[in-house]
C-alpha cells in the first residue's frame, strides 16, 4: 500500500508599516494579523502576503463618541477602520463599531 503525504503550503506575510515577517503553514484561505508598532502604538492589523503592493492604514473616527464604547488605539485615540488598500485599487476594511448596551430592570 502507498501512502501519500502532501505538503501543506507555506505562505510568507510581511507588514508594510512595521516590515515584520511571519510564515503560516496551513489549508486554504486564511490570513494573518499582528500588533503593529507603526500603526497608530500597536493596533491590531492585517499582514499582507509577500510580494503583495499594498498599503494598511488606520483611521480616526471623526463622528462624535459620547458615551458609546469605541475602539482605541493604544494612544488613546478613538479608531473606526483599519484598510488595506492594494496597487490596483481594490481595498479591505476592518470596521470597528460601537458596542451595543442592554439594560435589565427588575
Amino acid at each position: 500500500m502507498a501512502v501519500h503525504i502532501f505538503e501543506v503550503p507555506i505562505t510568507n506575510w510581511y507588514c508594510p508599516n512595521c516590515k515584520a515577517t511571519d510564515q503560516t503553514r496551513q489549508v486554504g484561505p486564511h490570513s494573518r494579523f499582528h500588533s503593529c508598532p507603526k500603526l497608530r502604538g500597536g493596533l491590531t492589523a492585517p499582514m499582507l502576503p509577500m510580494g503583495m503592493d499594498a498599503k494598511v492604514t488606520a483611521h480616526s473616527r471623526e463622528d462624535y463618541v459620547g458615551a458609546e464604547d469605541v475602539q482605541l488605539a493604544p494612544d488613546g485615540s478613538p479608531v473606526m477602520s483599519i484598510v488595506t488598500t492594494r496597487a490596483d485599487g481594490t481595498n479591505d476594511a476592518m470596521v470597528f463599531a460601537p458596542t451595543a448596551h442592554i439594560r435589565g430592570d427588575t
